[in-house]
């Protein structure tokens, strides 16, 4: 089934008959017997609510629709992507443990990695996670998890999901996979993937108007992340409100929509960059070195994705090239991505900013790389000719 479709399998009534579900706005829930609120307590009363950083039935509501888009199990929303990652991270690793991650990820994940991990016994090895070969050569007998992102954050560099779930399963350990660059376009867990994560905040929610994180996979895993004696999500208490849940699962309904519109509005820019000679990183052109790989692994209606890269060669021109194009109201200098509106920003001065230089320059990420989160733009050919103006001016062509 495709994952549109079953999102809009869903139906889910409110309790007046609403065509949308009814919002839980309660910390608490009463209970007719003692015993029954022990059941819950303990996780054995299914379809009863103790207190909502446990659950709520709007975030159940948002999760069943997230689990359904990306094919698995069951899901748990979490307040942040961070909290998503974090809490995963935390439920699969003990002290002692080992990740094998990508080298090229959002800057908060290799930041909890490199710098925070480590405090509770936990190492990480990045890695090219293009290079099977050292991927699987990074891996010890101490190792529970393979981390990457489908699309990463900022460089672009696909993951070969299909080939990276091999390598996991020869050796025992959990592929998990952040799909926040790529909702629709790829599906990780049918290719393969163990555990999904989303950070809603971005494409699937669309709006910039809220934070929020999914962990999609097994009924075992997410059962493990509530228990409320060990599990990560119940005890990190990274909870979302019940009012953020129900507005993000309306959001979620149009998804497919946007994702198409971002799609076709970054390939054509892509396409008009490149063959100004502007270099220029998108999976869907086919001088990234991963085209084929995605072109492979991808729900082909839904495109390439809205994340692109330009490198205009320094910061100072970067800054600049941005501020005009914010003054031109061509997009708005911001970090963060899937707005209607096209966000551009210098990963290596802000999302990124987390990675020592050095290890910026050895993973490609240089000081005039922009990154482009690619709006809904109705006329893009009008948006292109006055970008061109704006990069004309700048020198940048």
């Amino acid at each position: 089934m495709k994952p549109a479709d079953a999102i809009q399998d869903l139906q889910y009534f409110g309790e007046f008959g609403g065509v949308n579900p009814s919002i839980s706005d309660s910390s608490t829930y009463t209970f007719l017997s003692a015993k029954t609120m022990f059941d819950t307590f303990e996780g054995n009363a299914d379809g009863c609510y103790l207190y909502s950083r446990h659950s709520s039935p709007s975030n159940l509501y948002l999760g069943e629709a997230l689990a359904a888009m990306e094919g698995t199990e069951t899901s748990n929303v979490s307040a942040s992507g961070m909290g998503a990652i974090t809490a995963v991270l935390m439920q699969l690793c003990h002290a002692g443990n080992h990740v094998v991650s990508s080298r090229t990820i959002y800057g908060g994940t290799y930041a909890f990695l490199k710098n925070f991990a480590p405090k509770f016994g936990i190492n990480t090895s990045f890695v090219d996670i293009t290079d099977l070969e050292a991927v699987e050569k990074s891996i010890t007998q101490k190792t529970t998890a393979l981390y990457c992102e489908s699309v990463s954050n900022p460089l672009l560099e696909v993951a070969d999901i299909r080939a990276l779930a091999k390598i996991a399963k020869k050796y025992n350990i959990q592929l998990v996979i952040d799909n926040t660059f790529s909702p629709l376009s790829i599906s990780p867990k049918i290719l393969g993937a163990d555990i999904v994560i989303h950070s809603l905040t971005k494409f699937i929610n669309g709006s910039s108007d809220t934070i929020g994180g999914v962990v999609c996979g097994s009924q075992e895993l997410i059962d493990c992340l509530r228990n409320v004696n060990d599990g990560a999500a119940m005890l990190l208490g990274a909870s979302m409100d019940s009012l953020r849940a129900a507005s993000i699962l309306k959001n979620l309904r149009t998804l497919h929509i946007r994702m198409k519109q971002h799609s076709h509005n970054a390939m054509y820019l892509a396409e008009k960059f490149e063959y100004e000679g502007i270099k220029t990183v998108y999976p869907g052109l086919k001088s990234h070195p991963s085209h084929n790989v995605f072109k492979q692994q991808m729900n082909k209606e839904y495109g390439f994705g809205g994340m692109l890269t330009i490198d205009v060669g320094t910061l100072i021109k970067a800054n600049e090239l941005m501020e005009l194009m914010q003054k031109q109201n061509l997009g708005y200098l911001a970090v963060s991505l899937g707005f209607y509106k096209t966000l551009f920003s210098a990963p290596g001065s802000s999302t990124s900013s987390e990675i020592p230089e050095d290890e910026q320059k050895e993973m490609g990420l240089s000081e005039g790389l922009i990154r482009f989160s690619v709006g809904l733009d109705n006329d893009i050919e009008r948006t292109f000719q006055s970008m061109k103006k704006c990069m004309k001016s700048v020198g940048v062509l």
